[in-house]
């Protein structure tokens, strides 16, 4: 073999130990990524230090944060399979992806309806508006159960026993700062439209309280405030405050059902669960009093909740409520159907569902649609190996866009999309572990906001 030329002598010589220490990390096991080979990463790390050299820069670059060459390699494919995909955001054919948009504008409901929420109200001539479908913020934390009305639950008698062992035997000094119930309800004198929602702590006086006529005012004001403003931090207390004077008054009619109705839908819009639980939960008690409403729209949301929420015993319960002519409804048979498909692992039949949802369930099936499409693709995963175009995929799950799916995809491994001739692939065939992990995790952990 030839010696080294002085002048290669001089060129390893005159690296700086950062250079070396970069090519080293390179190579590194550690640092490997699948589907980038060595020749690859030598190309790549020559073109990086001769660029570094002709610049000048050798010795001032930061090699230590410089991206190793599998790094832009694998940046480099990303991005050029995201560039691929776009151009394919089109809606896959045979699918209502336009309408499952649109649904969960609550623009789209008009004011006319007043049925029991059998039609689908974005393709009906009387559907539902905001203003009558009109918390607190999705921050606050003081969230109720959608539970039992009557008889007192398990899980407040074994409080209500542990306070008394922790007592002696005897009831506790502590006192709740809610005022007594008065002999009677007050009839209000308040002429404001507006007014913020505080909590009692005293009895109420009549001049804070507004009468039935102003409270009805007030209604109507919230509802074109609502529909031009969408200020729901306002909404929010205003309705509460509009709630504490029809208490405090014992009013129970149908504005009162009326008022929590258009609550409920606004707390649903905008994922309030607590809010919506204390709406629904008062709701429920107004419907067995024989007031007319919308039960079999919230009914069909409760089924929704309880899926969500995994909350299988209240589920059940929820559905041994319902008589076989409710069952019959059109929200109520959806959401029996959408429980059925995942009782089944329907996939298929559940992104379905998912695309018609009648009045305002889309918002409920978002809060679990995520966890069932990791689902579903683990089940892909063993169903279709090696791979699968993305574009099933897309109309399969539901997507609105082949992007979108990709990027699902990503989100949990960016090495499970290749690109070919005329479509993208998903490699169903190294995916299966991953979102088998991702399917455990997702279901692991239900965000019941309180409610155990």
């Amino acid at each position: 073999m030839t010696p080294p030329s002085d002048h290669q002598q001089q060129q390893k010589f005159d690296w700086p130990q950062s250079v070396r220490n970069y090519v080293q990390r390179t190579f590194q096991a550690s640092n490997e990524i699948p589907g980038v080979g060595r020749e690859e990463k030598e190309s790549r790390l020559k073109e990086i230090i001769r660029s570094e050299q002709e610049k000048g820069t050798m010795f001032t670059t930061n090699w230590d944060e410089m991206p190793l060459p599998q790094q832009l390699i694998q940046k480099e494919r990303q991005q050029a399979l995201m560039a691929a995909v776009n151009p394919a955001t089109t809606q896959p054919q045979g699918s209502s992806l336009a309408a499952n948009s649109k649904k969960r504008k609550s623009s789209d409901f008009s004011e006319s309806e007043q049925t029991n929420g059998s039609t689908v109200p974005w393709r009906s001539t009387k559907a539902l508006s905001i203003e009558d479908r009109v918390s607190k913020p999705a921050s606050d934390k003081r969230l109720l159960m959608d539970g039992p009305l009557t008889g007192k639950s398990k899980f407040q008698k074994h409080v209500e026993k542990r306070q008394r062992r922790g007592d002696g035997g005897y009831q506790s000094s502590y006192r709740s700062p809610s005022p007594p119930p008065s002999s009677g309800p007050i009839i209000g004198s308040n002429t404001n439209l507006e007014k913020r929602y505080l909590r009692l702590t005293a009895a109420p006086k009549r001049e804070d309280v507004r009468p039935e006529h102003v409270l009805q005012q007030t209604l109507d004001l919230l509802k074109r405030k609502w529909r031009k403003e969408n200020n729901y931090n306002y909404i929010c207390d205003q309705f509460k405050s509009l709630r504490q004077d029809l208490t405090v008054q014992h009013i129970r009619n149908e504005f009162t059902v009326s008022v929590y109705e258009i609550h409920a839908r606004i707390a649903l819009e905008k994922g309030d669960l607590g809010e919506y639980n204390q709406c629904q939960t008062q709701l429920r008690a107004l419907y067995r009093a024989g007031i007319k409403g919308n039960p079999i729209e919230f009914k069909a949301y409760r089924i929704l909740y309880f899926i969500h929420t995994a909350n299988r015993t209240a589920l059940n319960d929820a559905i041994a409520d319902l008589t076989t002519a409710e069952k019959e409804e059109r929200p109520v048979k959806h959401a029996l159907n959408v429980r059925s498909a995942l009782a089944l692992g329907n996939y298929h039949k559940f992104f379905q569902l998912y695309l018609d949802v009648p009045n305002m369930g889309a918002y409920l099936m978002d809060m679990f649609i995520k966890r069932e499409r990791l689902a579903a693709l683990a089940n892909m995963c063993k169903a279709f190996k090696p791979e699968l175009k993305l574009r099933y995929v897309t109309e399969e799950l539901a997507f609105e866009s082949d992007a979108e799916a990709a990027q699902f995809i990503i989100d949990y491994d960016q090495e499970l999309l290749q690109e070919r001739d005329d479509h993208i692939v998903f490699l169903t065939g190294k995916a299966g572990q991953t979102f088998e992990k991702a399917r455990a995790q997702a279901f692991s952990r239900v965000d019941l906001k309180g409610q155990i």
